[in-house]
């Protein structure tokens, strides 16, 4: 189970490196990271699905995904084959201090993009150093150079994002982009225990309404439908990813008892949370 490692491990240990080529161990199950891992494909290809979106991993495309992602294997070649490097929370907030915010979120909604043969050279050379420091476990100074590596890979992927992206679509463009880019923010946030619009309004200081016409206009969606898939979301990682009865997840996540959770989860998927669990739970 060695991909399995390579996502979840990094609970265990300071922080994990590597290459896996198996996907099969986590194939179409949710999972949700605590840390925060680097993955770039080296051959083959796999289709993901990160925070609701799908994408499809090609050779080149590099994939970050900050911690609190959930990410879904849904299917890849034989030949597939990807290096990546693991990291807790904690040492992604220290690497990451002098980063703008806007940077983050813009990568939150942008996990995955595919570089050109001629700017793989430097993911390839981090990812060899921080292996080799993974394999050094006698290093005194093991976790303090992963963490320089982890800087150093931020600082290589923030070049790649303003030579791939306009950097409008990285920093924002008009005031109704900035807002809906808050409002997900915030949803990522704080959706596990708040899903009502007017929460979300008043943090941003606008109406329910002027917040709802903004979703429309950038997704086709309603603030609501935005909220709901996002705590949705969450609840099937606890479904599936965890030993929690549903009593338990209701607790967790803030519904008044297990049968409003029930109605809540059938409006939308169309099953009962107990029937999710034995249809999908490993």
């Amino acid at each position: 189970m060695k991909e399995r490692k390579s996502i979840l491990a990094v609970l265990r240990e300071p922080f994990v490196a590597g290459t896996d080529e198996n996907l099969s161990p986590i194939m179409h199950h949710l999972w949700k990271l605590e840390g925060g891992a680097i993955y770039f494909c080296q051959s083959g290809w796999a289709h993901v699905t990160i925070d609701l979106k799908d994408y499809e991993v090609i050779e080149n495309t590099q994939i970050v995904l900050l911690p609190g992602t959930i990410i879904r294997i849904n299917g890849s070649s034989s030949d597939f084959t990807a290096s990546f490097f693991g990291f807790p929370q904690d040492m992604f907030r220290e690497a990451c201090l002098r980063f703008e915010p806007f940077f983050f979120q813009f990568l939150k909604e942008n996990p995955c993009y595919t570089l050109s043969e001629e700017n793989t050279e430097t993911i390839n050379g981090l990812i060899r150093a921080t292996t080799a420091i993974y394999k050094d476990r006698e290093n005194r100074f093991r976790n303090q150079i992963a963490k320089n590596h982890l800087q150093s890979f931020m600082l290589n992927i923030y070049d790649k994002c303003y030579r791939y992206f306009d950097r409008r679509e990285i920093e924002g463009g008009s005031r109704q982009d900035e807002i809906f880019k808050h409002f997900v923010a915030l949803v990522h946030e704080n959706c596990i225990s708040q899903r009502e619009v007017n929460f979300y309004a008043s943090k941003l200081c606008i109406s329910t309404k002027y917040l709802t016409g903004i979703c429309r206009s950038v997704t086709g969606d309603s603030a609501k439908k935005i909220i709901d898939d996002f705590a949705i979301l969450e609840i099937k990682v606890l479904l599936q990813s965890t030993g929690l009865t549903i009593q338990e997840i209701a607790h967790r996540l803030g519904f008044p008892d297990q049968s409003y959770l029930g109605r809540y989860f059938k409006r939308h998927e169309g099953m009962s949370p107990r029937e999710y669990q034995s249809k999908y739970s490993m």
